[in-house]
């Protein structure tokens, strides 16, 4: 048996790791956008509060680098 077969890619390990960030990250910045305290910040200002913003940014940006990754990665 070929060890590529036993033992899944660093790049395909990566990918997934970015994946469940990103989706943690969101998934804190959707409930951190539901707070009391980000709805009055929001009403007042018309934008979510920094934290929030680079909890969704950056959730959403590793889960597309973790996407790519995995479909056009080394194999």
């Amino acid at each position: 048996m070929d060890n590529r077969t036993l033992i899944m890619s660093t790049s395909r390990i990566a990918a997934l790791v970015l994946i469940v960030v990103g989706g943690i990250l969101l998934y804190f910045g959707y409930t951190a956008s539901e707070s009391a305290l980000e709805s009055f910040t929001e009403t007042v200002t018309g934008r979510f509060t920094d934290q929030t913003t680079m909890y969704i940014v950056g959730g959403a940006a590793c889960a597309v680098v973790g996407v790519g990754l995995l479909l056009f990665g080394k194999k």
